[in-house]
């Protein structure tokens, strides 16, 4: 039971709206006892909320006045008057001037921030993403509407607690179709009755009963309630509006920043972040996927926990490429991770789209055991290692595909591209050296599965460089073309494996590795394509003389240089071929 009016309240909130009702619930669950809500209308913005918490609410209770008496705020209605420890003002002014942002046609069914009359069996488009219009949407659904909610840039961290529980239930217990990423551009009536056209392509343009736009709102000043100057001055006295004003307060922050200042007292559970706030928003989840993915994962095969060979395949368009080239994969900063690190500026990066490039691998043998056509396939093949967080850089895609599995949607970029590529070798008898580390042997996979195909008689070697004999995803395949093809040699070299020397690529050219093989490193008749570490590749750089410079960590270009090879460059042709976009 309520207390009589000369009773003490720890709290009062003056208004029903979403942002007081979060305040109202999250303090009782925090301890306070005695909270009052005062709302002038007949009604609070979610009513079930009200129900279900058992909320304390003056109906019709307009504030005349917030006074300093005492030690206690003493809020005076036209019916009553309450003394409080503390008083939260989370009513709204309507602004006058606000129009919609976007053109409308004049017509009694376009409506700003009321509801029609008649509500059932009645199709309504509320546009907005604010508290405010998940009121009005909520309000809508209760009177029987059918409704849609047009909310382009909605944030669900924004929200207050209450507005999000209450978008969040609408959609699950479908009383409302939530379009997260659309907004009409323009309104006009046909036939009269509204049309909404949308020029997001996944939104068709749509007709209803009515249209109803959320307006801004703003602030509720402090002598349109009657606060006194030692109400303001007692840092007691809140307003849910601009957090530029220090007894003001936002969204999920409101309860938290009450109780800090007012009640230290209460041991409050933390809020949920604003990333956990987004990430159950599932709607909005899905509508990004919607929005940004454009390809399907047709096949995920880890090699082990951390390494794995998976297949894309786009929506539309071919999946033609040159063996060697690259395309970019792509996934939202709102998808899980695998692991627990946190992504720097998240909060402005949730919604979009992280992208990296990979080179293109390729199955090396079909269903039947031939070599594998690529040609005859709508899906390009990948090997991709997990990348772990350190202090100095915190991966962002590869924890969140590690995630995946067959039948997930992914973004694969529209155009393939690179020109690491076989063109430089038109002698069918050539020397082809691949030299990679880890998934480096990507590219190279596609470009031996090409020489062989097409009879490449010459000596053709792919040497890689990698920790552990389980880092080798395509070895036992690699195998078996050494006894279909005596010209090819695979040389793994694990450098942390118990019982293996620790050779690297270098090694190969240094200590003669190849001419024990019976292969001659001639630069006239050979081609050496290095893809992975730089350190491995050690490209030089050009000094502010003109002249180039290696890098200090001897890698493969300075000594092949130093036996004759030559850079291949855009503008100077070569036979030392590296993987640039790394």
């Amino acid at each position: 039971m309520s207390p009589s009016p000369s009773g003490r309240y720890d709290l009062v909130i003056v208004g029903g709206t979403a942002p007081g009702l979060s305040v109202a619930i999250s303090s009782l669950r925090s301890g306070l006892g005695l909270v009052r809500i005062v709302e002038e209308s007949s009604t609070v913005a979610f009513p079930e909320l009200a129900t279900e918490n058992s909320l304390d609410i003056g109906y019709g209770e307009t504030v005349s006045s917030i006074e300093l008496v005492e030690d206690d705020l003493v809020v005076s209605t036209d019916r009553l008057s309450y003394r409080t420890q503390a008083v939260l003002v989370a009513q709204r002014a309507e602004k006058p001037d606000w129009t919609p942002p976007l053109p409308i046609a004049k017509s009694d069914r376009i409506l700003v921030d009321v509801l029609p009359e008649r509500l059932a069996d009645q199709d309504v488009l509320i546009i907005g993403y604010t508290d405010r219009a998940v009121e009005l949407v909520a309000a809508a659904a209760a009177g029987g509407a059918g409704v849609v909610m047009a909310a382009a840039g909605l944030d669900p961290a924004k929200l207050s607690p209450a507005g999000d529980h209450m978008l969040r239930r609408l959609e699950r217990e479908r009383r409302a179709t939530l379009l997260y990423r659309a907004i009409p551009d323009s309104v006009d009536v046909v036939n009269g009755f509204p049309m909404a056209y949308f020029v997001d392509r996944r939104t068709p343009d749509l007709q209803f009963d009515y249209v109803v736009f959320a307006a801004q709102r703003q602030l509720t000043s402090a002598d349109v309630i009657g606060a006194s100057d030692a109400a303001i001055a007692s840092n007691r006295l809140w307003f849910v509006g601009d957090d530029k004003s220090p007894t003001s307060a936002n969204g999920a922050e409101i309860g938290e920043k009450i109780a800090a200042a007012c009640f230290p007292e209460l041991a409050l559970a933390s809020p949920p972040t604003p990333i956990a706030r987004r990430a159950r928003t599932q709607g909005l989840i899905d509508e990004l996927r919607a929005e940004h993915y454009n390809a399907t994962i047709t096949s995920f095969e880890p090699t082990h926990s951390d390494l794995w060979v998976l297949r894309v395949r786009p929506d539309h368009g071919d999946v033609s490429h040159l063996p060697g080239q690259y395309a970019s994969l792509g996934l939202g900063y709102w998808e899980d991770r695998v692991d627990d690190a946190h992504d720097v500026g998240l909060d402005d990066r949730w919604p979009k789209l992280i992208r990296r490039s990979y080179s293109i691998s390729s199955r090396i043998f079909d269903d039947h055991g031939y070599l594998a056509n690529n040609d005859l396939y709508d899906e390009l093949e990948f090997y991709i290692v997990l990348v772990p967080p350190t202090e100095d850089n915190v991966p962002a895609l590869t924890p969140r595909l590690a995630l995946k599995r067959p039948g997930d949607r992914i973004y694969l970029g529209p155009k393939v591209a690179g020109r690491y590529t076989l063109n430089s070798v038109v002698d069918p008898r050539s020397t082809v050296l691949f030299f990679a580390t880890g998934t480096g042997e990507a590219p190279h996979n596609a470009m031996l599965l090409e020489l062989l195909r097409k009879g490449h008689t010459g000596p053709i070697v792919s040497a890689v460089s990698v920790r552990k004999w389980a880092d080798l995803g395509y070895i036992n395949k690699h195998r078996e073309l050494e006894e279909r093809y005596p010209n090819y040699a695979y040389l793994p070299l694990p450098t942390r494996e118990e019982g293996v020397p620790k050779t690297y690529i270098q090694a190969l050219i240094s200590n003669n590795v190849f001419e024990e093989m019976g292969i001659e490193m001639d630069p006239s008749s050979t081609h050496v394509f290095l893809c992975g570490n730089p350190s491995m590749i050690g490209i030089p750089e050009k000094a502010d003389d003109g002249t180039e410079r290696f890098p200090e960590t001897v890698g493969v270009v300075q000594l092949l240089v130093e036996r004759g090879f030559t850079v291949d460059r855009r503008n100077q042709p070569g036979n030392i071929h590296y993987e640039e976009y790394w």
